[in-house]
């Protein structure tokens, strides 16, 4: 069982995919848009090359002939994918699933109106005037994002009449892709926010992990904590969805997918068809599998029996606070480390940028996870990055 697998986005949640795999065997070619991403660094090749531009992805598909194919950015030419498929190549989880989530209203307009799943309320713009009457039809407050995009980028929400030209341009500043479109949804007055990682198997029944906690800020997770308490009823509610939309993408992989939880139980928000930012807090040791060691076991189709919480877990990250176009170093570690219930993951990106994630404290124990998540909030203030003398101010 040996696959050569094709790993389009070479960020830290790539990194760690890659070295799951890499454990049980496997080559894989890490491509992104710039040299030097944090994938490439485990990886056994690499390409850069323009991920939506067709021609280029087609040539490296021709040029290492992959088995597999795993997705981990949005700013790709996923219509491609179905071609791959009809070559024989395996796209993960799927190339449908892999097309509708790149895109939230593909996602959407599946999970509220196939599946039948409870969401907010929603429209589509594509131009300023378009997303007035959408404000008007979901009223305010209501939240505004890019059809394409990731960690929050271009996300933001519309208070008053007077944010929506704000809202509309700085969408499309965060907009991925040639996508110039925005979702724009009625505001939930929600209790809490989670993460349900969902594992679909191909000779294996679906699998939850305990649900994760995550806050935010700029549309970025900060913190995260696993497991986040619940009413019982309103995570098993969560799970019925997860599992209908899941198989309605069909495929093998683990699923990001996010909830509101409000009283009157779940809200489904998003998903993802990849490991999640907010599950980097299971490299705490909080489950016998991390995210990505399940991912790498679906992808593969090896067996996964269980997964199981072992202890409590949180993540805080790490940012940079300035442009510069060296990697920085990374100051105070001793301070984290003499921590024994603390780690740090720095992802190893190459330069930075105001905000840019560049590492992450965990902490882990039998504590509450709300004095675990305070311990990795100063973890992480205490982790500084230096920058040379080619920082750009």
């Amino acid at each position: 069982m040996k696959f050569k697998i094709l790993l389009l986005g070479s960020g830290e949640l790539g990194k760690e995919f890659v070295i799951a795999a890499k454990r049980y065997g496997q080559t894989v070619i890490a491509v992104d848009s710039y040299a030097g991403a944090p994938a490439m660094q485990v990886a056994d090749q690499i390409e850069v090359i323009d991920m939506l531009d067709g021609a280029a992805l087609d040539k490296v598909v021709a040029k290492h002939q992959p088995d597999i194919i795993v997705p981990e950015i949005e700013a790709i030419r996923t219509e491609q994918f179905y071609q791959y498929e009809a070559q024989g190549i395996r796209v993960v989880p799927s190339a449908k699933a892999a097309n509708y989530t790149m895109n939230r209203k593909a996602i959407r307009d599946l999970a509220a109106k196939e599946v039948g799943v409870r969401t907010a309320p929603y429209r589509y713009a594509t131009s300023l005037s378009e997303l007035q009457e959408g404000v008007a039809f979901c009223g305010y407050p209501c939240v505004v994002k890019p059809l394409m995009s990731s960690s929050g980028k271009g996300q933001s929400v519309i208070k008053t009449e007077a944010d929506i030209e704000k809202a509309w341009n700085y969408a499309m500043e965060g907009s991925r892709g040639d996508l110039k479109e925005v979702i724009v949804e009625g505001f939930i007055n929600f209790d809490y926010e989670i993460t349900l990682l969902t594992v679909t198997q191909q000779n294996g029944p679906t699998l939850f992990c305990a649900p994760i906690g995550h806050r935010q800020e700029r549309g970025d997770y900060q913190e995260s904590w696993q497991p986040m308490a619940m009413n019982p009823d309103h995570l098993a509610e969560a799970q019925d969805m997860a599992a209908r939309v899941t198989k309605e993408l069909g495929g093998a992989g683990i699923w990001g997918v996010e909830f509101f939880i409000t009283s009157e139980g779940a809200y489904f928000s998003e998903l993802s068809p990849r490991p999640h930012d907010t599950g980097m807090v299971t490299l705490a040791g909080t489950q016998n599998l991390n995210e990505f060691e399940l991912h790498a076991r679906a992808v593969l189709g090896l067996p996964i029996a269980e997964i199981r919480q072992l202890q409590h877990g949180s993540s805080a990250v790490v940012l940079a606070t300035q442009n510069s176009d060296g990697a920085p170093k990374y100051l105070g570690l001793e301070n984290v480390l003499n921590d024994p219930n603390a780690e740090v993951r720095i992802f190893g990106k190459p330069t930075t940028r105001p905000y840019r994630r560049m590492a992450v404290a965990l902490t882990f124990g039998t504590e509450s996870v709300e004095e675990l998540v305070e311990k990795a909030k100063n973890h992480a203030s205490n982790i500084q990055l230096a920058y040379d003398n080619e920082s750009i101010n």
